[in-house]
C-alpha cells in the first residue's frame, strides 16, 4: 500500500510539472521575452500578438486588385465612336471618261459609304471627347454611344493627320470624365491599362506594362507622324484606338493608336502631353499647327563614324560622334533663310541639348511659329548660334 501511494504521488508530481512546462513552453510564442524585444539596433523578430494587427497588414481584395479600381473610377467615361465617311472610288485614267461613267455607274459604285468603329474618352464635364484622327478622319457628324448603351450625335471639331489626334464634342453636362496624368513622370516597367472597344468587342480591359517610351514614328513604322510614341504590352487592337491608356492611379498616360496591323505583343500610344497641346489647339481654331524648318538630319553616333555611313557629299569630312547632323536644307525653307548648312551639326534647340533627330523634331514642335528660335551648331570646328524663323509646316514640303 506504501508502494502504491509513493508510485501514485511520483506520478502525480511529474503530471503536475509537465504541464506547468506546457503551459510555459506554449506562452513562448504568444509573449516574447524582455531580452528579444526589438529595438532600434535589434533586428530580432518579435511575434504577433494581436490577430486584428495581422489583418491590418493584409491588403483586403479591393485595395490589391487596383486594377478593378482605376477602370470602375473612369470606364464610364469610355465611349466608342462610330463613324461613317463617303468614298469615292478613283478609277485609271483610261476608265475616267464622262461616258463610262454614265452607262457603268450602276454596275461599278464610285461612291460608297464607309463605316468604322473606335473608341474616345471624355475630357471635359462640358462633353469635350479625345480620339484618333484616323478614326473620324473624313466625318463631320459620329455617333458617341456611351457605356450604358446611349447613343448621342457628337461634332467632329478637328483632326491633325500628324499626330492622329482629333476632338470630337457631344452636347451634355456634367458627364463623367477622366483626370490627364502628368506625362513627364512615365517610366518604363510600370503599370499600364488599356480601355475600348476592339472588334466590336464594348468595354474590353487589357493590362501590361509601358514596355518603352519615345519611339520614334521612324522606329514605329509610320514617318509622317510626329510623335514620341509610348510602347506597351498591353493588348491594342483596331478598335481600341483612341481610347485610353491609363496608369495604375487611373490618369490617362497616353490615347491608343491601333498603327501597326502586324504588331504582336506591342502597341502604341500617343503621350498624353502631345494629345493635349494638339486637342487644346483643335478646340480653339479647328486645326493645329506644326513649326517647320526644312532640314533633313541623322543623328551621329560612333559607330556611324567608324562605319563610314555619312553621307558623301559635304565636301568634308565629320569627326564629331555626337550631335545631329544636317544632310540637306530644303530650298526655299526657314533652315535656308536662316543659313543653314549641309554639315552643320546641331547641338542645342533653344537652351535645350539635342543628342538625336527626334530631340531636334520635339523642341522644334514646342516653338511657336514666326517667333525667332536659337539654334546652336558646330560648322566644321566652330561653334555658332543660328536664328531661325519657323513657318507651318508645308502641305506640299
Amino acid at each position: 500500500m506504501n508502494k502504491f501511494l509513493i508510485k501514485l504521488i511520483f506520478s502525480t508530481g511529474f503530471f503536475i510539472i509537465g504541464i506547468a512546462l506546457g503551459i510555459w513552453g506554449s506562452r513562448e510564442f504568444t509573449t516574447a521575452p524582455s531580452s528579444l524585444k526589438s529595438s532600434p539596433d535589434d533586428t530580432t523578430i518579435v511575434p504577433v500578438t494581436d490577430s486584428s494587427s495581422i489583418k491590418k497588414a493584409i491588403p483586403t481584395e479591393r485595395n490589391i486588385n487596383f486594377i478593378s479600381s482605376a477602370v470602375e473610377k473612369v470606364g464610364d467615361a469610355v465611349v466608342r465612336i462610330d463613324a461613317s465617311r463617303q468614298v469615292t472610288l478613283n478609277l485609271p485614267p483610261n476608265l475616267d471618261h464622262p461616258l463610262f461613267r454614265h452607262f457603268f455607274a450602276d454596275q461599278i459604285p464610285l461612291d460608297r459609304i464607309e463605316e468604322g468603329t473606335g473608341s474616345g474618352f471624355i475630357v471635359s464635364q462640358e462633353g469635350l471627347i479625345m480620339t484618333n484622327a484616323h478614326v473620324v478622319e473624313g466625318a463631320k457628324v459620329v455617333s458617341v454611344v456611351m457605356k450604358n448603351g446611349q447613343s448621342v450625335e457628337g461634332k467632329v471639331l478637328g483632326v491633325d493627320t500628324m499626330t492622329d489626334v482629333a476632338v470630337v464634342k457631344i452636347e451634355g453636362q456634367n458627364l463623367p470624365i477622366i483626370p490627364l496624368a502628368n506625362g513627364d513622370n512615365l517610366t518604363t516597367g510600370q503599370w499600364a491599362i488599356a480601355i475600348g472597344n476592339p472588334l466590336g468587342l464594348d468595354n474590353t480591359v487589357t493590362v501590361g506594362i509601358i514596355s518603352a517610351l519615345g519611339r520614334s514614328s521612324a522606329e514605329v513604322g509610320v514617318p509622317d507622324k510626329r510623335v514620341k510614341f509610348i510602347q506597351t504590352d498591353a493588348a491594342i487592337n483596331p478598335g481600341n484606338s483612341g481610347g485610353p491608356l491609363l496608369n495604375a492611379q487611373g490618369e490617362v498616360i497616353g490615347i491608343n493608336t491601333a498603327i501597326r496591323a502586324n504588331a504582336q505583343g506591342l502597341g502604341f500610344a500617343i503621350p498624353i502631353e502631345t494629345a493635349k497641346r494638339i486637342a487644346q489647339q483643335l478646340e480653339k481654331t479647328g486645326k493645329a499647327s506644326h513649326p517647320y524648318l526644312g532640314i533633313q538630319m541623322i543623328t551621329l553616333n560612333q559607330d556611324m563614324i567608324k562605319n563610314g555611313n555619312i553621307p558623301q557629299n559635304l565636301g568634308f569630312p565629320i569627326n564629331l560622334t555626337q550631335g545631329v547632323l544636317i544632310v540637306q536644307v530644303v530650298p526655299n525653307s526657314p533652315a535656308q533663310e536662316a543659313g543653314f548648312m549641309a554639315g552643320d551639326v546641331i547641338f542645342k534647340v533653344g537652351d535645350v541639348p539635342v543628342l538625336t533627330s527626334v530631340d531636334v523634331q520635339e523642341q522644334v514642335d514646342l516653338s511657336i511659329i514666326g517667333e525667332p528660335l536659337e539654334v546652336e551648331i558646330d560648322r566644321q570646328g566652330t561653334t555658332q548660334i543660328m536664328t531661325v524663323r519657323p513657318q507651318e509646316f508645308p502641305q506640299n514640303p
